[in-house]
């Protein structure tokens, strides 16, 4: 006869507190509860293993040490009251009930919630309850819990969750792609909102229901009206591939391709840019990636793809917040595609990395002066004395704005501007590469001097003025690659749909780089949104902070995202040229850098008439946060900034 106690207790000692388990409330609780009653007699001499186990209907009881590694960041004491989600066979209920006051747990399935609930009376549980029901949606009468555990995986923690945290309390659940990636988090409550904890990697099964994934063998009904309207259009697509990115091909003749996206911090956005880019550059002859980033950051970048000799940069490129918006694991694998795809080329023919934006300040008056040094020491001295002007504000452009605005402080337009026609006058210097870079940093210089006198003014001026410099740097770019260039733009759904379809445009008077490259291209350009519906992103809940994994709140009705969410597509392509009956305007969401949920109407959605915003929308019901690659995450809380120096505060667009 097995000596199950025994078992029990080198389970403990060796699987648990072996491995850093230390609460001895924990400790006690599971050499107290009899594991082997909750598996199949057949399962019960493995039941001490460390392992999960199967208990029918295709689910298992979880592994020992992940037990009670979420007992344990749960911090359960005697006084508590429990929620417990996807109880299975009871296991962890019966566990945590020797160390709380009062139990609940739910379980989907039925049979498992009925053998459950037989096993705990059977072993003299007294203040456990189960139910079958939707585990997502928690035990909404019964008030608030303590802590909460979650035994499967969401691609994010459920509003109904929660929700139903008391204050001071602790819900620890496994958050990640369903069959993919997966993190173990624990989100406290506290008095001013939520903190949340990554307690590492792990393998749970799906959580199915209203706050978590759809249930696969559930009939799903037919979409109707408007909703009908969008899955007449939408071809779905399964994965983030080369057969994804051939939906694009239509577009392949196009001159300029611009590719959205609905966030600064959502992973699948970069990744589906990334299939696109990689196919119109292999396939197609696209040779330009432009991007809504500074042209001297991009610059770095792409002297690496294309073996280009340059300066080395005093620091690594993208360090102004924020930087997890270009030092992230998605970009990354592009640029290193770039530089092998490249390697195959001659020098002529190589794809190009470029920056669209006007944030680059000092780096540019540095790169304006380093090539001045290098081809004409007298110019760069006459250089220093004209950047002179700006130099106190280098570092914090948004300020000389505000100084120039209140007579604090004289305007450098007319230095810096001359600055720009003299670079700009002396030519090629034998190398076309080093003399665009120069050329267009002095002209960064001149608007980015603009830009931070006007953005003080109010209304439109200053986001005009920085879209129509994008504009403008792209026809460079261009220009100088030759009449047969092509590119692709990477930049925010807020800049690449056209604004007179949106209250930006028909409300605020201001326009943006997708409705200009319909003027200037007319058929040539391809605009190309991007949205999700639930998930995860990467953002800051203000300008300056640290990034955060945040759980993206589910469309609001009204939406063109409840509508995609209503076809129940999980993933689609819609050419909205096809489009037929579709509504006008309804409300869509933007996240930039920033993500505010608390005020997600006011701060998040505007409205827009998708079909003539875009020539084709790309859909992800579900969607997750950007990984920072090792420097790209933004975890210095000294660079948190007074909002008066953020460029695109608050929103981060």
């Amino acid at each position: 006869m097995p000596d199950r106690m025994t078992e029990r207790h080198r389970m403990v000692a060796t699987q648990i507190e072996g491995r850093g388990v230390r609460d001895p409330r924990v400790l006690d609780a599971m050499r107290e509860v009899p594991r082997e009653a909750f598996v199949d007699p057949a399962h019960a001499p493995q039941a001490y293993a460390d392992r999960p186990l199967p208990i029918g209907e295709g689910q298992t009881i979880s592994q020992p040490y992940i037990v009670a590694l979420m007992l344990e960041a749960a911090g359960i004491g005697p006084r508590d009251r429990v929620l417990e989600v996807g109880a299975g066979s009871g296991y962890a209920a019966a566990v945590a009930s020797r160390m709380a006051a009062e139990v609940r747990a739910v379980e989907r399935i039925g049979p498992l919630a009925e053998a459950a609930r037989e096993r705990l009376t059977g072993l003299g549980y007294d203040n456990v309850d189960i139910r079958h029901d939707d585990g997502s949606n928690g035990w909404p009468e019964g008030g608030q819990f303590d802590a909460i555990l979650v035994a499967a995986a969401g691609p994010g923690i459920p509003d109904a969750l929660r929700g139903q945290l008391a204050p001071g309390g602790r819900l620890v659940m496994p958050v990640g792609q369903r069959g993919g990636a997966q993190r173990l988090v624990r989100l406290r409550r506290t008095d001013t909102g939520f903190e949340r904890d990554d307690l590492g990697g792990v393998a749970f099964v799906p959580l199915i229901g209203a706050g978590g994934f759809a249930d696969p063998a559930a009939p799903r009904p037919a979409p109707t009206g408007q909703a009908a309207a969008i899955a007449r259009i939408a071809e779905p697509f399964a994965g983030i591939d080369d057969d994804f990115a051939a939906l694009f091909d239509r577009f392949a003749d196009r001159r300029v391709i611009l590719l959205g996206e609905a966030s600064h911090g959502t992973a699948e956005f970069y990744r589906a840019r990334a299939a696109i880019t990689r196919r119109l550059v292999s396939r197609h002859g696209f040779g330009i990636i432009a991007c809504e980033a500074d042209w001297p950051d991009m610059a770095v970048l792409d002297r690496r793809i294309r073996q280009r000799p340059g300066p080395l940069p005093a620091e690594p490129p993208f360090q102004r917040f924020p930087r997890w918006m270009w030092r992230n694991t998605e970009f990354a694998a592009l640029v290193e595609w770039l530089r092998h795809e490249n390697a195959g080329r001659e020098p002529e023919d190589r794809a190009a990395l470029y920056g669209l934006d006007l944030y680059s300040l000092g780096a540019s008056i540095d790169a304006v002066l380093g090539y001045l040094d290098r081809h004409d020491p007298e110019a760069a001295r006459i250089a220093r004395d004209r950047y002179g002007c700006l130099t106190p504000w280098a570092d914090e452009p948004a300020h000389y704005g505000s100084a120039v605005l209140r007579r604090r402080y004289d305007s450098c337009e007319q230095a810096v501007a001359l600055q720009c026609r003299e670079i700009l006058q002396r030519g090629i210097d034998g190398d076309p590469d080093s003399y665009l870079d120069a050329a267009q940093n002095a002209r960064l210089v001149s608007a980015a001097e603009r830009y931070y006198r006007v953005m003080y003014q109010g209304g439109a001026a200053s986001w005009n003025l920085r879209d129509r410099h994008m504009l403008e740097t792209l026809e460079r770019i261009l220009a100088a690659r030759g009449p047969n260039a092509r590119a692709v733009v990477w930049a925010h759904n807020s800049h690449i749909g056209d604004a007179r379809a949106t209250a930006m445009g028909r409300d605020r008077g201001e326009l943006n780089l997708g409705q200009l490259c319909r003027e200037r291209f007319g058929d040539e350009a391809a605009l190309i949104g991007f949205g999700t519906g639930a998930g995860t992103v990467a953002a800051a809940d203000d300008w300056g902070a640290e990034m955060e994994v945040m759980d993206i709140r589910p469309p609001l009705p009204g939406s063109w995202e409840a509508l995609c969410r209503e076809t129940g597509i999980p993933r689609f392509v819609a050419d909205l040229a096809r489009a037929e009956r579709l509504p006008g305007d309804l409300i869509e969401r933007f996240i930039g850098v920033i993500y505010r949920p608390e005020s997600e109407r006011a701060s998040h959605y505007m409205e827009a008439d998708l079909p003539r915003q875009f020539d084709a929308w790309v859909w992800f019901d579900r969607s997750s946060a950007l990984e920072p690659t090792s420097h790209g995450g933004d975890a210095d809380p000294a660079a948190r900034a007074d909002p008066e120096d953020a460029e695109t505060y608050p929103t981060g667009l």
